[in-house]
C-alpha cells in the first residue's frame, strides 16, 4: 500500500521545540532542553520569575505549554485558591489557570493542536508566551492576597482587576 496524504502531512510537520529553542536562544532566556519532547525556560516578570515548560506530543501533534510562578500554596489554602482559580478562569479567553497540586504551584496552561498545519509559527509562540506572562502578572497579586494576605477569593479578585483610569 502506498503513502497517504496523512503520512505526507505527518512527515512535513517538524518538532516545534526546535523553533521554540531558537526563539528562547534569541531572547537569551535561561533554558534546558531535557529531551526531544521537552524544553523549559525562565523569564523574568514584574512580580517574579516565570518558568515556561513546553512539551511536544508527536502522537497527537499537540504542543502543551505551562507558565508556572513561584507562589507556594499551602494545603490549608487549597480550597480558597481553587475558588480563586474558577473566578480567574471566567475572565480568560485563551488558556486557563490550574494548581499543580503535587508542587503547590499555580500555573497558566494551554495546548496547541498542530495537526493539519505546516507547524508552529513564530507569532503563535510569541503570542502564547505574551498572553501567559500578561495574565500571570495580572493575577499574581490575587494569589498573594489569598495565600499570604488572608483575603477571600472575592476580595482578591476585586483588588487584582481594578484598573487605574486617567493619570495622577
Amino acid at each position: 500500500m502506498g503513502a497517504t496524504l496523512q503520512d505526507a502531512e505527518e512527515d512535513f510537520l517538524v518538532n516545534p521545540l526546535d523553533l521554540i529553542e531558537q526563539i528562547v536562544l534569541a531572547h537569551d532566556w535561561p533554558f534546558d532542553r531535557t529531551s526531544e519532547r521537552e524544553i523549559a525556560a525562565e523569564v523574568s516578570g514584574r512580580w517574579c520569575d516565570y518558568r515556561l515548560y513546553f512539551s511536544w506530543r508527536e502522537d497527537v501533534q499537540a504542543l502543551h505549554f505551562t507558565c508556572a510562578f513561584d507562589v507556594r500554596v499551602p494545603a490549608e489554602k487549597s480550597k480558597e485558591v481553587h475558588s480563586l482559580l474558577a473566578m480567574i478562569n471566567e475572565k480568560l479567553w485563551l488558556g486557563h489557570f490550574d494548581l499543580w497540586t503535587e508542587e503547590g504551584l499555580p500555573l497558566f496552561r494551554h495546548a496547541l493542536l498542530l495537526r493539519g498545519t505546516s507547524g508552529l509559527a513564530v507569532e503563535q509562540m510569541e503570542d502564547l508566551v505574551d498572553i501567559a506572562i500578561t495574565e500571570s502578572e495580572r493575577f499574581y497579586p490575587a494569589f498573594q492576597y489569598v495565600v499570604w494576605g488572608g483575603k477571600s477569593p472575592q476580595e482578591a479578585m476585586a483588588s487584582s482587576i481594578l484598573e487605574t483610569v486617567g493619570e495622577a
